[in-house]
């Protein structure tokens, strides 16, 4: 055991400290207070093994839309210097082993209870202790409970009407079974977010026939997803000092640095040439942020990434009624999306788009989806890519009760309150690693640091240790 720090044990507690969750916020938290600290550590998921979103999320074509080379734990040189990936975006299979692999290193599954969900967690006044209960019937007790729920894990599952009519299979991205084949299917895909555009892109060559229910055009830019070579990862591995200083030190952590050119202190022909190089480039964090300094807070900035986006549509589909179709008429300010030729899929002989603000969907019948119309499309198999109750579902959906009784429902019903996404009044030590209001920002090692910044700096130190954790504190919590 690596203890850096002394920390006095919990009296007449259960536990130390409770952690809910098993991705990387998670994994890091057991890792810190157990293994660093020396805490006694219960943890808890509702999957069978580690992984968090990414055990869920095993849709075809899933993967992070984080490069490779930054997307894991920065606290381990030599757990980097083992990392392997193929591409410059890494996969859900590449994720789910590398966090198996981290599991393993620090021996973390003997802190975990899988199979299991936290359905109840109640501060007791009486004895500043949290009793967290689960779907098992167990209840334990703890002074800490940190809760590594993630962004999105709370799945959002329309009803339909009809959906027990409809005789094919339906399938949520965020809860994929495995083994499912999808080939020579007529297949639809409702929702056309992140999550939407990259199961298309990957069912389209494989199915039948391909349906898109569209609610609402997206600006999609290329991805650039290359192979990247040894020599270039190895390149990576011998600057990891220099690499995570810039994650650290930059606004929302991608790895790349932000641009800090406002959009009207260049000429028109220089604006273009930097869509232009960025577009190429790929990655849609990178088109919001490497672009100009102002995307997201100058109007005629936002507008003209719009606009160059739409040109990019026009010239990509071949029939102007689709290519209509697809374009958004919203700012650019969603979730910045990227896929490897997204609009040119819909060029493709066995794809069909179908504008739900125009028709929209009436019910499910037995043989597939019927909309307003009349029109009915049959399938096979139904894709709902619709998303969570992301972040604040997360928490709501479990029964969290602080001081007095108070629901974090109670609290929250006017829109989510707190502290930078970490910590909210009238519930004691209770530490949200992606809580709501925090970060927009690459997660993983925004994991790590509020971790560090949060829930480890208010753990009760010994006197030694006061300056230390005092200087982690300051430590920026975006990267």
């Amino acid at each position: 055991m690596n203890k850096t720090a002394e920390i006095t044990r919990t009296k007449n507690a259960d536990f130390d400290a409770v952690v809910v969750g098993a991705g990387f916020g998670g994994l890091y938290s057991v890792h810190k207070l157990r293994n660093e600290l020396g805490l006694n550590v219960q943890a808890y998921d509702n999957a069978s093994d580690v992984g968090g979103t990414w055990f869920w999320n095993r849709y075809p074509g899933a993967l992070s839309d984080t490069e490779s080379f930054c997307y894991r734990f920065s606290f381990d040189k030599e757990l980097l210097q083992k990392g392997a990936w193929k591409n410059r975006y890494i996969t859900q299979p590449e994720i789910l082993s590398y966090l198996g692999d981290v599991a393993d290193r620090f021996d973390l599954r003997r802190s975990y209870q899988f199979n299991t969900k936290v359905v109840a967690a109640r501060f007791d006044e009486d004895t500043n202790l949290w009793l967290v209960t689960t779907d098992k019937g167990q209840s334990v007790t703890a002074k800490y409970l940190i809760t590594g729920l993630g962004l999105l894990s709370a799945i959002n599952k329309p009803n339909f009407k009809g959906v027990d009519d409809f005789k094919g299979q339906i399938l949520h991205t965020g809860a994929w079974p495995e083994g499912v084949d999808l080939s020579g299917k007529k297949a639809g895909v409702i929702g056309t977010g992140s999550t939407g555009i990259q199961v298309i892109m990957a069912l389209a060559p494989a199915v039948k026939n391909l349906t898109v229910f569209q609610r609402s055009a997206q600006y999609v830019v290329p991805i650039g997803n290359w192979s990247e070579s040894e020599a270039k990862i190895n390149e990576y591995k011998a600057n990891y000092d220099a690499i995570w200083k810039q994650v650290r030190e930059s606004v929302v952590a991608f790895g790349f640095k932000e641009s800090t050119i406002p959009y009207n202190s260049v000429s028109e022909a220089e604006r273009q040439s930097i869509f232009e190089r960025i577009w190429h480039l790929g990655g849609g964090f990178r088109f919001m942020f490497e672009t100009f300094s102002d995307i997201a807070t100058n109007p005629e900035a936002n507008e003209a990434a719009c606009n160059f986006i739409k040109g990019k549509i026009k010239q990509i589909v071949k029939d102007p009624k689709i290519a209509g179709k697809l374009m958004p008429t919203d700012i650019y300010a969603k979730r910045p999306l990227c896929a490897i030729d997204y609009y040119g899929v819909y060029n493709r002989d066995n794809v069909n788009l179908v504008d739900l603000k125009s028709d929209a969907i009436a019910e499910l019948t037995p043989a597939g989806v019927r909309l307003q119309s009349g029109e009915e499309h049959e399938l096979d198999v139904l894709v709902l890519a619709t998303g969570f109750d992301a972040v604040e579902g997360n928490y709501t959906k479990i029964d969290i009760r602080g001081r007095g009784g108070l629901t974090l429902r109670e609290k929250w019903k006017d829109g989510p309150l707190g502290y930078l996404g970490m910590m909210e009044a009238d519930f004691p030590n209770l530490f949200m690693i992606l809580g709501p209001n925090g970060p927009f920002t690459n997660l993983p090692p925004a994991s790590r640091l509020r971790s560090n910044g949060s829930l480890i700096s208010s753990l009760p130190p010994s006197a030694k240790d006061c300056s230390r954790l005092k200087r982690r504190r300051r430590q920026p919590m975006n990267g």
